[in-house]
C-alpha cells in the first residue's frame, strides 16, 4: 500500500512550506483563520437539514402505504451521511477549530455534535490527539480500524457486513453502557444519555417517536459502514513515518464522496495531518500549496476511493494464512 519512492520527491523547504510539509508562520497565520458565523451557519444548517429529512419520511410514510418500510430502510441508509456530519463538525470541535472562543466550541461540539452522535467528547479529543501525534506509534488509539492492510475480499467484505447488520453497532452500545457503570466515565455517558433522551423528547413531541429509531438504527449499522470505509482510506495499509506522505492516503475528491463519506473537507485528509491546526474550509489551500511545492504528486493520489478500497482488499486467500512473512510479501506487491 505504501507508494512508490518516485512519488515522493525530497522538494522542501521552499519559501511557503518547512521541512516537514508545514506552512511557514506568515502562510501558517493565513491558513488557520476560522470563519466563525460560516461555521455557526453550517452546524445550523445541519440540524436544519436533520429535521427536514424527517418531516419527509414522515410525509412519504402516510402516502406510500406498504412501501411505508422502503422509506424507513431509505432513511436508515441516508442517515449514515448525517453521522458522518456530525462526527465531522465534532472533529473540527476536538481540534478547537470550530470557534474561536474555548467555551463556544466546546459547547456547540459537545451537545450539538458530539453528544447526538453517541461520541464522548472529551475521550474523543484525547485520544485523537494521541493519534495525530504518531500515526501508528505505540499508543495509536485507531491501529485496530486499519492496520494490517491490504486484506482479502473476504475479510474486506466480512468487516462491512458485520458493521451493516449492527454487530460493531453493538460492540461500541456495549462500551457505553459500560462506561455507565464506571464511576469516572459516568459523567460523560450521562451526558450522551441525555442528548439522546431529548432528541427522542422532541420527537415524541411531534408525535412520532420511531423517528428517533431511525437515528439510533442508523449509528448502529449505515454509520458503521461508512466509517470503517472513510477510516480505512485515511490510513489503511500505512506506516509509521515522519513523512506524511508514509502516513496517510489522498483520493481525488467528488461530490458523491464529500457527500456520503468524506463531508466538509475531511477528504483533503493528507493536508489535515501536515497541520492540524488548520480549519476545515482551508485544508483544499493548504493541498494546494502541498502540490505547488512538488510535494503532492501525481502518484500519491487515488483517482477514486473505489480504487483505493480495491487495494485496501487486494491480499491473496492463498498469502493470507501465510504467516507475517507471506502478509509482508503481499502488501509489498500491493503496493
Amino acid at each position: 500500500m505504501l507508494p512508490d519512492r518516485a512519488a515522493l520527491p525530497d522538494v522542501l523547504p521552499s519559501e511557503r512550506l518547512t521541512r516537514s510539509a508545514m506552512p511557514v508562520p506568515a502562510v501558517r497565520a493565513e491558513l488557520r483563520q476560522i470563519a466563525t458565523a460560516r461555521n455557526a451557519l453550517t452546524v445550523a444548517v445541519l440540524w436544519a437539514e436533520l429535521v427536514a429529512l424527517a418531516v419527509v419520511v414522515v410525509w412519504s410514510t402516510h402516502r406510500v402505504g406498504p412501501a411505508a418500510p422502503l422509506v424507513w430502510l431509505a432513511a436508515v441508509v441516508l442517515l449514515g451521511s448525517f453521522h458522518a456530519r456530525f462526527a465531522i463538525l465534532g472533529h473540527e470541535a476536538a481540534h478547537r477549530l470550530l470557534f474561536p472562543s474555548k467555551r463556544v466550541n466546546d459547547v456547540v461540539g459537545k451537545w450539538l455534535l458530539a453528544y447526538p452522535g453517541f461520541v464522548a467528547f472529551e475521550g474523543y479529543r484525547r485520544v485523537h490527539f494521541a493519534h495525530h501525534k504518531d500515526e501508528f506509534g505505540p499508543n495509536e488509539p485507531d491501529l485496530n480500524l486499519y492496520n494490517g492492510y491490504p486484506i482479502t475480499k473476504a475479510s474486506f467484505w466480512r468487516k462491512l457486513r458485520r458493521d451493516a447488520i449492527g454487530v460493531s453497532g453493538w460492540k461500541n452500545l456495549k462500551g457505553l453502557l459500560g462506561a455507565l457503570r464506571s464511576e469516572s466515565a459516568r459523567p460523560i455517558a450521562l451526558r450522551i444519555v441525555a442528548a439522546q433522551a431529548a432528541m427522542l423528547l422532541v420527537a415524541t413531541a411531534a408525535g412520532y417517536p420511531a423517528l428517533y429509531l431511525l437515528w439510533f438504527g442508523s449509528w448502529m449499522t449505515s454509520w458503521r459502514v461508512l466509517n470503517r470505509l472513510r477510516s480505512i482510506a485515511e490510513h489503511g495499509g500505512m506506516t509509521r513515518s515522519d513523512d506524511r506522505r508514509l502516513t496517510t492516503h489522498h483520493v481525488r475528491q467528488t461530490l458523491p464522496a464529500r457527500f456520503w463519506i468524506v463531508p466538509y473537507n475531511t477528504g483533503w485528509h493528507l493536508a489535515h495531518h501536515v497541520d492540524m491546526g488548520v480549519p476545515w474550509r482551508n485544508l483544499p489551500r493548504l493541498h494546494a500549496e502541498l502540490v505547488a511545492a512538488g510535494w503532492v504528486t501525481a502518484g500519491l493520489e487515488y483517482p477514486t476511493y473505489r480504487a483505493l478500497w480495491q487495494r485496501l482488499r487486494s491480499r491473496d486467500e492463498a498469502t493470507a494464512g501465510g504467516g507475517a512473512g507471506a502478509g509482508a510479501r503481499a502488501g509489498a506487491a500491493a503496493a
